[in-house]
């Protein structure tokens, strides 16, 4: 681990003057015990600040935690409330994994061992606000966010989920309202579902209960949601992708002191200092995993033995613990340790295995119901003749759960990992005192992770909800299970299909047993299907009679792919401020997965975060499966990733993404306005039209919808070409600038050329045979908005048309002249052409022209193009135009206001019209 510390404390030396009464000596002694700290007084050679006050720490003195490094004054031991990170385990209520995945480059705080984390070297969880090293992550407890229930218990009351520092500068306490943020140490604590911080030393005054903060409203509340996941990580539950390169299993052999380097090599050693190679049992040192402690010379061998507990996190009595020479049964016995170590770790140095003693008196703790928020615990000895059917019965009577003698338990075992918590439910006949001693053989820390709970028996219905995705469209319910059967051998009596979405290609499955559903699902993403593979995901359900009647809770779509990387620091933004089963990755099953979580809800909203043409997709879905939806017109919102992003910016939600905080565009949709928008249908009737050919089908009619504008000419050229060089070469299209820029430079290549549309095309519009100015670009607006903002219909007044809206049921049909008409509209220094305005429109083409449908385009063959209006108008979210109020929101919850406006962003208009994502 890098010596990244604010500052380097070194201890005082002995012959120091320094005075403390014994009693002020002893009571420290004790409140550190407490949090599981290990004070020393140090000496202070950098600037540096409390972690608990987060002050500056004037003088020379303060005191260091040797475990956690929490840095604090002498004033500041008597209100310390801080954990220490060997503690974090015995403090987790209920126990969840977590999510982990490379963090960003930013500047946290590792919440293991309080130095800054920077570089590649650093983790995130998915779900909640922890940072942590990659060798920080193996020390972890299972501490994350409960985002459902698994199973069918209730829970009695939803508490604040705390979470220490890493807080914004501008955060302030909630009950003293003075500031509590800060960037230099792990100071301040926020809920991380409501969003309020408080000091350290005032959030135990703050009511238990949370109300889940301003964005109650769109919430999915983590009661309301059930699901059986004992066979899935949280990466499935959640649908994140694992990433391969950080295995937290193979990250902790480096030393906690910071004797090493960022790549694990250790660092030059001080003069005097030696090493030891530790592991904590038989696991470590069969995969290769140690911790390394430094001691000078002449270092006492239960000083050495200290140090090698600390650099495990582990807070029992050293008295109870010896080293063991690897190799042998040789114990450290000698006083001076340097005899027994004489060369480095670099020059091959001893390796030591941690021990427990054998022969102590064993006391364990036996905590309630694991899904209860408050499971009090009762504490049992145990001996060599103790069973788990004996420890069940003492416990039992301590919590007093036998009085009717009716209802029976199990005692189970919870291994509260954090990569995955496992239970297991122990026999009644098991050898309590034998399993902790192979606990504790395997690994140390393991066993400061191991709890045991009382488990009542209750038959429950196994009940696994998996979304198989990815096959043939349109096939009947009986024919996909036959495809079920014959690529994952489904079993109809554990597997029955529940909805079928034959326009999609997929269908959910309901199986009644754990192991069949972790078969079928690891199995389905190895299987293709007409040359298309398979998706798998895991399903929660929701019990919407739960949630409020004025909850409203927001469905959110992430296009990853669009908007450079802002898409996936998005899809964690919201991760962390919603829950997480009700934010989507769009790459990883499309639309289908969020409408069929939120089927049965009868009211929700969606925000699609992406450019025009994602939007088009999530409406596209949303119309398919309309009937099937207790919501069938929700709104939606928009979260512009795209290039041009033009219904955005009608809908007043901006042109792009800048950066704004997720909870201030959480706020803005929660307070935007429902308006009617119209869709178009598209029918694209591929034909020979040549003077001396019949009549001859090139290719089958394909119907497409549209909800911006659709183009036939110059216009739809340039975005084909643009379209052909992001696919020849995609990762250079990350970002709107450098889009934009080849738009400019695919335009001017097409100055010189004519292609003469008006005379190769002929337009109707309501029946009535239009004729066509000499124009090259012929395009069908919905909306007010072409090619990243510009007015193509204009303004001014004419008594002709009516004016343009996106809900009056009308195209207009305009003309461009070419590439420099084109660029002069986006100027803003003219208009187009006007042709007509109506609600049915035929084109004829004589030959093949491209053609481009909100920003996606394509060659058309000749033949006939016929647009109407596509059913019912949909419902979409504007921006509303008062500001967003922060008493109501950042400043009331806590969470940080961003103070740019959507509004008043400004972008250059070069593109052209047609600007795909």
């Amino acid at each position: 681990m890098a010596d990244d510390s604010p500052a380097r404390a070194e201890s005082v030396d002995s012959s120091r003057n320094v005075t403390e009464s014994p009693l002020g000596t002893k009571k420290r002694q004790q409140d550190s015990c407490a949090l599981g700290h290990s004070f020393k007084r140090v000496t202070l050679t950098k600037p540096t600040f409390c972690h608990h006050c987060s002050d500056f720490l004037w003088g020379l003195l303060g005191f260091l935690c040797e475990v956690c490094n929490l840095m604090c004054h002498e004033k500041c031991l008597k209100t310390l409330r801080s954990l220490c990170s060997s503690m974090a385990p015995s403090a987790v209520r209920i126990p969840v994994a977590h999510c982990f995945g490379p963090d960003t480059h930013k500047r946290r705080m590792c919440s293991v061992c309080r130095k800054h984390t920077e570089g590649n070297g650093a983790l995130r969880c998915e779900v909640c606000e922890l940072h942590v090293h990659a060798d920080c992550a193996a020390f972890t407890c299972a501490d994350c966010r409960s985002c459902h229930v698994d199973g069918t218990r209730q829970l009695d009351t939803f508490h604040h989920h705390w979470r220490e520092g890493n807080l914004a500068s501008a955060a302030r306490c909630q009950l003293c309202r003075r500031s509590c943020g800060s960037s230099d140490v792990l100071a301040g604590m926020r809920c991380e579902w409501c969003g309020i911080t408080c000091h350290a030393a005032c959030y135990l005054r703050v009511a238990p209960q949370c109300t889940l903060g301003r964005l109650r409203r769109m919430l999915l509340h983590p009661t309301c949601v059930r699901l059986q996941s004992r066979n899935f990580s949280k990466h499935h539950c959640f649908r994140i992708t694992e990433t391969g390169g950080h295995e937290l299993d193979d990250n902790d052999g480096v030393d906690t002191s910071a004797v090493a380097s960022k790549d694990g090599q250790p660092a030059t050693p001080e003069h005097g200092k030696q090493f030891l190679k530790v592991y904590d049992g038989d696991e470590g040192l069969r995969r290769g995993h140690f911790r390394l402690v430094s001691f000078v010379r002449a270092t006492r061998n239960q000083e050495v033995l200290e140090a090698a507990l600390r650099a495990f996190y582990l807070p029992d009595d050293p008295r109870q613990f010896q080293l063991q020479e690897v190799g042998g049964l040789e114990r450290l016995h000698s006083d001076d340790v340097l005899n027994r170590n004489s060369s480095s770790l670099k020059d091959g140095g001893d390796a030591w295995m941690l021990r427990a003693k054998r022969g102590r008196p064993e006391v364990i703790k036996v905590y309630g119901d694991v899904t209860s928020p408050r499971s009090d615990h009762v504490s049992v000895s145990v001996s060599e003749d103790s069973t788990a059917a004996s420890v069940l019965t003492e416990a039992l009577e301590q919590l007093e759960l036998n009085k009717d003698g009716v209802t029976q338990f199990d005692l189970q075992e919870v291994l509260m990992s954090s990569k995955q918590v496992q239970k297991q439910m122990l026999t009644p006949q098991q050898n309590i005192l034998a399993k902790l001693h192979d606990i504790r053989k395997t690994s140390l820390w393991q066993m400061n992770q191991t709890r045991f709970y009382v488990a009542e028996r209750r038959s429950q219905t196994v009940q696994v909800s998996l979304l198989i995705g990815g096959m043939p469209p349109l096939l009947s319910k009986e024919q996909y299970w036959q495809l079920l059967q014959e690529q994952l051998s489904a079993k109809s009596h554990l597997a029955d299909i529940s909805h079928v979405y034959a326009s999609q290609g997929a269908v959910a499955l309901k199986l009644s047993c754990f192991a069949e559903a972790e078969r079928v699902f690891m199995l389905a993403k190895d299987v293709t299907v007409n040359g298309k593979s398979l998706t798998s995901l895991v399903i929660p359900d929701i019990q919407f009679s739960l949630l409020g009647d004025d909850v409203r809770p927001l469905l959110v779509f992430v296009n990853t792919k669009s908007g450079g990387l802002k898409g996936k620091d998005l899809l964690y933004g919201f991760r962390k401020i919603l829950n997480p089963h009700q934010v989507f990755d769009l790459s990883n099953g499309g639309p289908l997965p969020g409408l069929h979580t939120f089927r049965d809800i009868p009211s929700f909203r969606v925000l699609v975060c992406g450019g025009d043409g994602t939007v088009g997709w999530v409406l596209g879905v949303l119309e398919a499966l309309r009937h099937q939806l207790a919501c069938r017109e929700p709104p939606v919102g928009i979260l512009p990733l795209g290039t041009g992003n033009d219904l955005s910016r009608v809908l007043r939600w901006g042109p792009g993404y800048s950066g704004e905080d997720p909870s201030h565009i959480l706020a803005c949709v929660d307070e935007a306005d429902e308006v009617l928008m119209d869709r178009w249908t598209i029918l694209l009737d591929a034909q020979d039209l040549a003077e001396n050919c019949a009549d001859a089908f090139l290719e089958a009619p394909k119907i497409v919808h549209m909800n911006n504008y659709f183009g036939v000419g110059i216009d739809a050229e340039l975005s084909l070409d643009f379209h052909q060089a992001r696919e020849d070469d995609p990762e250079k299209f990350t970002s709107r600038f450098h889009n934009k820029g080849v738009y400019v430079k695919v335009g001017l290549q097409k100055i010189s050329a004519t292609r003469s549309l008006h005379r190769e095309l002929q337009l109707q519009v309501d029946g009535r045979q239009v004729a066509l100015p000499n124009i090259e670009g012929l395009i069908f607006l919905n909306i007010p908005s072409w090619g990243s903002g510009a007015d193509l219909w204009g303004s001014d007044a004419d008594t002709r048309y009516n004016k343009q809206s996106v809900d009056d049921g009308l195209l207009e049909v305009v003309g461009v002249t070419g590439v420099v008409h084109m660029g002069q509209v986006q100027s803003g220094l003219r208009s187009g052409i006007r042709i007509a305005q109506g609600t049915y429109v035929r084109i004829a083409l004589r030959k093949a022209f491209p053609v481009q449908v909100d920003g996606e385009p394509w060659l058309q063959p000749p033949g006939h193009i016929i647009i109407s209006a596509a059913g019912p108008k949909v419902r979409m979210l504007r921006k509303s135009k008062h500001k967003h109020k922060k008493s109501a929101g950042g400043a009331k919850d806590g969470r940080p206001e961003s103070s740019a406006s959507w509004d008043g962003s400004s972008e250059s208009s070069v593109s052209s019209g047609g600007v795909p994502l």
